[in-house]
Protein backbone atom coordinates (compact mmCIF):
# COMPACT_ATOMS: atom_id res chain seq x y z
CA UNK A 1 0.00 0.00 0.00
CA UNK A 2 1.33 3.43 -0.96
CA UNK A 3 2.19 5.91 1.80
CA UNK A 4 -0.13 8.97 1.97
CA UNK A 5 2.63 11.33 0.84
CA UNK A 6 3.49 9.13 -2.14
CA UNK A 7 -0.17 8.83 -3.03
CA UNK A 8 -0.58 12.58 -2.86
CA UNK A 9 2.44 13.09 -5.09
CA UNK A 10 1.12 10.52 -7.59
CA UNK A 11 -2.29 12.20 -7.72
CA UNK A 12 -0.71 15.63 -8.13
CA UNK A 13 1.56 14.32 -10.89
CA UNK A 14 -1.34 12.76 -12.80
CA UNK A 15 -3.31 16.01 -12.66
CA UNK A 16 -0.24 18.00 -13.74
CA UNK A 17 0.39 15.71 -16.73
CA UNK A 18 -3.27 15.84 -17.75
CA UNK A 19 -3.31 19.61 -17.44
CA UNK A 20 -0.11 19.96 -19.44
CA UNK A 21 -1.49 17.71 -22.15
CA UNK A 22 -4.65 19.79 -22.37
CA UNK A 23 -2.69 23.01 -22.44
CA UNK A 24 -0.46 21.68 -25.20
CA UNK A 25 -3.36 20.19 -27.13
CA UNK A 26 -3.98 22.90 -29.73
CA UNK A 27 -0.27 23.50 -30.41
CA UNK A 28 0.67 19.80 -30.31
CA UNK A 29 -1.24 19.27 -33.53
CA UNK A 30 -0.02 22.49 -35.13
CA UNK A 31 1.99 21.83 -38.28
CA UNK A 32 5.22 23.79 -38.68
CA UNK A 33 5.78 23.14 -42.39
CA UNK A 34 3.72 22.26 -45.45
CA UNK A 35 4.50 20.59 -48.72
CA UNK A 36 2.34 21.57 -51.68
CA UNK A 37 2.76 19.41 -54.77
CA UNK A 38 1.19 20.35 -58.09
CA UNK A 39 0.91 17.68 -60.76
CA UNK A 40 0.61 19.13 -64.27
CA UNK A 41 -1.21 16.76 -66.63
CA UNK A 42 -1.96 16.83 -70.34
CA UNK A 43 -4.34 13.90 -70.79
CA UNK A 44 -7.24 12.17 -69.07
CA UNK A 45 -5.04 9.05 -68.88
CA UNK A 46 -2.42 10.91 -66.87
CA UNK A 47 -5.05 12.39 -64.60
CA UNK A 48 -6.58 8.96 -63.90
CA UNK A 49 -3.12 7.42 -63.32
CA UNK A 50 -2.02 10.09 -60.82
CA UNK A 51 -5.40 10.10 -59.10
CA UNK A 52 -5.30 6.31 -58.60
CA UNK A 53 -1.72 6.52 -57.31
CA UNK A 54 -2.61 9.21 -54.79
CA UNK A 55 -5.77 7.52 -53.55
CA UNK A 56 -4.55 3.94 -53.29
CA UNK A 57 -0.82 4.30 -52.64
CA UNK A 58 0.51 7.73 -51.74
CA UNK A 59 -2.09 9.00 -49.24
CA UNK A 60 -2.39 5.62 -47.43
CA UNK A 61 1.43 5.49 -47.07
CA UNK A 62 1.47 8.96 -45.55
CA UNK A 63 -1.36 8.03 -43.19
CA UNK A 64 0.60 4.96 -42.10
CA UNK A 65 3.62 7.21 -41.45
CA UNK A 66 1.56 9.33 -39.05
CA UNK A 67 0.55 12.20 -41.35
CA UNK A 68 -3.18 12.33 -40.71
CA UNK A 69 -4.53 15.35 -42.58
CA UNK A 70 -3.78 15.44 -46.30
CA UNK A 71 -5.61 17.56 -48.85
CA UNK A 72 -6.04 16.55 -52.48
CA UNK A 73 -7.67 19.09 -54.80
CA UNK A 74 -8.42 19.85 -58.44
CA UNK A 75 -9.02 23.30 -59.92
CA UNK A 76 -12.64 24.07 -60.75
CA UNK A 77 -12.97 23.57 -64.51
CA UNK A 78 -10.04 21.14 -64.51
CA UNK A 79 -11.79 18.74 -66.93
CA UNK A 80 -11.70 21.23 -69.80
CA UNK A 81 -8.30 22.78 -69.06
CA UNK A 82 -5.34 22.23 -71.37
CA UNK A 83 -3.07 22.08 -68.31
CA UNK A 84 -4.91 19.77 -65.91
CA UNK A 85 -3.66 19.90 -62.34
CA UNK A 86 -3.89 18.00 -59.07
CA UNK A 87 -2.79 19.70 -55.84
CA UNK A 88 -1.56 17.66 -52.87
CA UNK A 89 -1.19 19.45 -49.52
CA UNK A 90 0.71 17.68 -46.72
CA UNK A 91 1.44 19.15 -43.26
CA UNK A 92 4.52 18.25 -41.20
CA UNK A 93 5.48 18.93 -37.61
CA UNK A 94 9.13 19.58 -38.45
CA UNK A 95 11.64 19.59 -41.27
CA UNK A 96 13.10 16.34 -39.95
CA UNK A 97 9.67 14.70 -40.16
CA UNK A 98 9.24 15.97 -43.72
CA UNK A 99 12.64 14.60 -44.72
CA UNK A 100 12.15 11.24 -43.00
CA UNK A 101 8.60 10.62 -44.23
CA UNK A 102 9.41 11.79 -47.77
CA UNK A 103 12.40 9.47 -48.06
CA UNK A 104 10.63 6.48 -46.51
CA UNK A 105 7.50 6.95 -48.60
CA UNK A 106 9.50 7.30 -51.82
CA UNK A 107 11.49 4.14 -51.06
CA UNK A 108 8.37 2.13 -50.17
CA UNK A 109 6.48 3.23 -53.25
CA UNK A 110 9.39 2.50 -55.57
CA UNK A 111 9.79 -0.95 -54.03
CA UNK A 112 6.08 -1.69 -54.32
CA UNK A 113 5.96 -0.54 -57.93
CA UNK A 114 2.87 0.12 -60.01
CA UNK A 115 1.68 1.87 -63.17
CA UNK A 116 2.62 5.29 -61.79
CA UNK A 117 6.13 4.35 -60.62
CA UNK A 118 6.85 2.27 -63.70
CA UNK A 119 5.46 4.66 -66.30
CA UNK A 120 7.85 4.67 -69.30
CA UNK A 121 9.42 7.83 -70.69
CA UNK A 122 7.26 7.44 -73.79
CA UNK A 123 4.10 7.62 -71.69
CA UNK A 124 4.94 9.53 -68.49
CA UNK A 125 2.52 9.80 -65.58
CA UNK A 126 2.59 13.62 -65.70
CA UNK A 127 4.05 16.44 -67.78
CA UNK A 128 5.60 18.24 -64.79
CA UNK A 129 5.69 18.01 -61.00
CA UNK A 130 5.98 21.27 -59.07
CA UNK A 131 6.80 21.29 -55.33
CA UNK A 132 6.54 24.14 -52.81
CA UNK A 133 7.82 24.00 -49.24
CA UNK A 134 6.13 26.41 -46.84
CA UNK A 135 6.59 27.45 -43.23
CA UNK A 136 3.44 28.05 -41.19
CA UNK A 137 2.79 31.61 -40.06
CA UNK A 138 3.15 32.15 -36.28
CA UNK A 139 -0.51 33.15 -35.91
CA UNK A 140 -1.73 29.95 -37.59
CA UNK A 141 -2.35 27.97 -34.41
CA UNK A 142 -3.99 24.78 -35.69
CA UNK A 143 -4.83 22.78 -38.81
CA UNK A 144 -8.45 21.68 -38.95
CA UNK A 145 -10.79 20.29 -41.58
CA UNK A 146 -13.28 23.01 -42.54
CA UNK A 147 -16.67 23.09 -40.82
CA UNK A 148 -18.69 22.68 -43.99
CA UNK A 149 -21.84 20.58 -44.41
CA UNK A 150 -22.29 20.89 -48.16
CA UNK A 151 -21.22 17.99 -50.43
CA UNK A 152 -17.57 18.10 -51.49
CA UNK A 153 -18.65 18.60 -55.10
CA UNK A 154 -20.14 21.99 -54.14
CA UNK A 155 -17.38 23.30 -51.88
CA UNK A 156 -14.97 25.98 -52.99
CA UNK A 157 -11.40 26.17 -51.73
CA UNK A 158 -9.56 29.36 -52.59
CA UNK A 159 -5.78 29.16 -52.89
CA UNK A 160 -4.12 32.56 -52.94
CA UNK A 161 -0.50 33.34 -53.74
CA UNK A 162 0.89 36.79 -52.88
CA UNK A 163 4.25 37.91 -54.24
CA UNK A 164 6.27 40.84 -52.98
CA UNK A 165 8.36 43.30 -54.98
CA UNK A 166 11.34 42.72 -52.66
CA UNK A 167 12.23 40.67 -49.60
CA UNK A 168 11.70 43.68 -47.33
CA UNK A 169 8.29 44.49 -48.80
CA UNK A 170 7.30 40.81 -48.63
CA UNK A 171 8.18 40.73 -44.90
CA UNK A 172 5.84 43.66 -44.42
CA UNK A 173 2.91 41.64 -45.85
CA UNK A 174 3.83 38.65 -43.67
CA UNK A 175 3.76 40.98 -40.65
CA UNK A 176 0.33 42.25 -41.75
CA UNK A 177 -1.03 38.69 -41.65
CA UNK A 178 0.39 37.99 -38.19
CA UNK A 179 1.02 41.00 -35.93
CA UNK A 180 -1.29 43.12 -38.07
CA UNK A 181 -4.21 40.78 -37.37
CA UNK A 182 -5.23 39.70 -40.88
CA UNK A 183 -5.38 36.00 -39.90
CA UNK A 184 -7.51 36.83 -36.88
CA UNK A 185 -9.85 38.77 -39.14
CA UNK A 186 -10.24 35.78 -41.47
CA UNK A 187 -11.00 33.59 -38.45
CA UNK A 188 -13.55 36.01 -37.02
CA UNK A 189 -15.40 36.23 -40.34
CA UNK A 190 -15.59 32.44 -40.74
CA UNK A 191 -13.33 31.93 -43.74
CA UNK A 192 -12.49 28.35 -42.65
CA UNK A 193 -8.78 28.91 -43.20
CA UNK A 194 -6.84 25.72 -43.89
CA UNK A 195 -3.31 27.14 -43.87
CA UNK A 196 -1.33 30.37 -43.97
CA UNK A 197 2.36 30.14 -44.76
CA UNK A 198 5.52 31.57 -46.21
CA UNK A 199 6.93 29.82 -49.27
CA UNK A 200 10.52 28.79 -48.50
CA UNK A 201 11.21 27.11 -51.83
CA UNK A 202 9.11 27.55 -54.94
CA UNK A 203 8.89 29.03 -58.41
CA UNK A 204 7.66 32.52 -57.47
CA UNK A 205 9.64 34.26 -54.78
CA UNK A 206 9.28 36.00 -52.39
CA UNK A 207 5.85 34.52 -51.90
CA UNK A 208 3.23 33.57 -49.34
CA UNK A 209 0.22 31.30 -49.79
CA UNK A 210 -2.98 30.65 -47.92
CA UNK A 211 -6.05 28.46 -48.43
CA UNK A 212 -9.59 29.27 -47.31
CA UNK A 213 -12.77 27.24 -47.84
CA UNK A 214 -16.47 27.91 -48.39
CA UNK A 215 -19.72 25.98 -48.68
CA UNK A 216 -20.14 27.08 -52.30
CA UNK A 217 -19.31 29.98 -54.62
CA UNK A 218 -22.15 32.28 -53.38
CA UNK A 219 -20.85 31.77 -49.82
CA UNK A 220 -17.37 32.67 -51.01
CA UNK A 221 -18.65 35.90 -52.59
CA UNK A 222 -20.58 36.80 -49.43
CA UNK A 223 -17.55 36.23 -47.20
CA UNK A 224 -15.28 38.44 -49.29
CA UNK A 225 -17.94 41.15 -49.43
CA UNK A 226 -18.12 41.09 -45.64
CA UNK A 227 -14.33 41.17 -45.44
CA UNK A 228 -14.06 44.24 -47.65
CA UNK A 229 -16.73 46.06 -45.63
CA UNK A 230 -15.36 45.14 -42.21
CA UNK A 231 -14.19 48.19 -40.19
CA UNK A 232 -11.11 46.35 -38.95
CA UNK A 233 -9.99 45.56 -42.51
CA UNK A 234 -10.63 49.15 -43.59
CA UNK A 235 -8.50 50.38 -40.69
CA UNK A 236 -5.72 47.82 -41.29
CA UNK A 237 -5.54 48.28 -45.06
CA UNK A 238 -5.41 52.07 -44.69
CA UNK A 239 -2.35 52.09 -42.41
CA UNK A 240 0.61 53.79 -44.15
CA UNK A 241 3.03 51.02 -43.17
CA UNK A 242 1.03 48.39 -45.07
CA UNK A 243 0.71 50.08 -48.44
CA UNK A 244 1.87 48.48 -51.72
CA UNK A 245 3.15 45.30 -50.07
CA UNK A 246 1.81 42.88 -52.72
CA UNK A 247 3.10 43.02 -56.29
CA UNK A 248 1.17 40.09 -57.79
CA UNK A 249 -1.75 37.85 -56.74
CA UNK A 250 -2.70 34.45 -58.16
CA UNK A 251 -6.10 32.99 -57.20
CA UNK A 252 -7.03 29.37 -57.88
CA UNK A 253 -10.42 27.89 -57.05
CA UNK A 254 -10.24 24.24 -56.03
CA UNK A 255 -12.53 21.34 -55.17
CA UNK A 256 -11.49 18.45 -52.89
CA UNK A 257 -11.15 14.90 -54.12
CA UNK A 258 -13.54 12.37 -52.56
CA UNK A 259 -10.65 10.86 -50.58
CA UNK A 260 -9.23 14.23 -49.43
CA UNK A 261 -8.95 14.66 -45.64
CA UNK A 262 -9.66 18.38 -45.97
Amino acid sequence: MKKPCCLLVAVFWSYWVAGAALAAGPLAGRPAYFELKVYHLKTARQEALVDSFLQHQYVPRLHAAGVATIGVFRPIGNDTAADKRIYVFTPYGSLSQWEKVSQQTASQLLAAGGPYENAPHTAPAYSRLETHLLKAFPDMTVLLAPKLTTPKAERVYELRSYEGASEKIFRNKVQMFNAGGEIKLFDRLGFNGIFYGEVLFGAKMPNLMYLTSFANMPAREAHWQAFGADPEWKRLSALPEYQNNVSHIDITFLRPADYSDL
